[in-house]
């Protein structure tokens, strides 16, 4: 799955000539975007020509009597994304971009190998994990708008799909972060399906970097620099 990502150090202008977003949308550093947050997204006006904005990451069906406060639907699995009420017509007509320069995953001490003997109590272990190179990169999403006589929310769900090697120690889901040359077209509307299909693979493993941070990520209210600190620094830091 995809339950927090990042999008730590953006430069504006080379994220609005990388990614469709133009001039007015806000872009500012973010270093634990959780669920419920407002995210930078590009998407598609009516004639399917791109533009910025910013969605509530949870998506909510146009067809909902209600938004659901519990964010239940921060995912959409590619197996099932044509199938399932939710996801099926913002898979066809309602593609964006969600835009992050990495994301994390978690592992428990006994998930890592360290015995019986391991404290289940201790937090889990953080990752932040970044394409090889580093920058910024595209999540394949999908919006929705949900509307009453009083409101109107965007709102949005990224795809995930079986863990490559690299991650499946960790989690048997990863998010589907689509190569650059295939951005344009998951946004086209008139994209047929079966391409859109063959779209949604994982990141190969050799592409795939993974680096330990601190525990600061894991309180999903704090989004400071701290979330990307080295393991351990912290701890270190005190010693001193």
């Amino acid at each position: 799955m995809c339950g927090r990502y990042t999008l730590a150090t953006p430069d504006p202008a080379a994220i609005r000539a990388r990614f469709p977003v133009g001039e007015t949308v806000e872009i500012r550093p973010r270093f634990n975007i959780a669920p419920g947050d407002q995210v930078l997204a590009a998407t598609t006006d009516r004639d399917g020509r791109p533009r910025g904005e910013l969605l509530r990451w949870g998506l909510v069906p146009s067809w909902a009597n209600v938004p659901d406060g519990r964010l239940k639907m921060i995912n959409a699995r590619v197996e099932t994304v044509t199938e399932r009420p939710a996801f099926r017509r913002p898979f066809g007509r309602f593609r964006c971009l969600i835009i992050a320069d990495g994301f994390y995953e978690w592992r428990t001490a006994h998930e890592a190998g360290l015995g019986a003997g391991a404290d289940r109590r201790a937090p889990k272990e953080a990752f932040h994990i970044t394409r090889t190179g580093g920058g910024a990169f595209a999540f394949a999403g999908l919006w929705s708008i949900w509307r009453d006589e009083r409101s109107k929310l965007r709102s949005c769900a990224i795809l995930t799909t079986a863990a490559n090697s690299a991650i499946a120690p960790l989690h048997d889901r990863m998010p589907v972060i689509l190569a650059p040359e295939t951005e344009a077209a998951w946004l086209d509307p008139s994209t047929p399906r079966t391409q859109l299909i063959e779209l949604l693979a994982p990141l190969p493993a050799s592409e795939t970097v993974l680096r330990p941070v601190g525990p600061a990520v894991n309180d999903a209210r704090y989004d400071g620099p701290e979330c990307l600190a080295p393991a351990g620094a912290s701890a270190q830091a005190s010693l001193f």
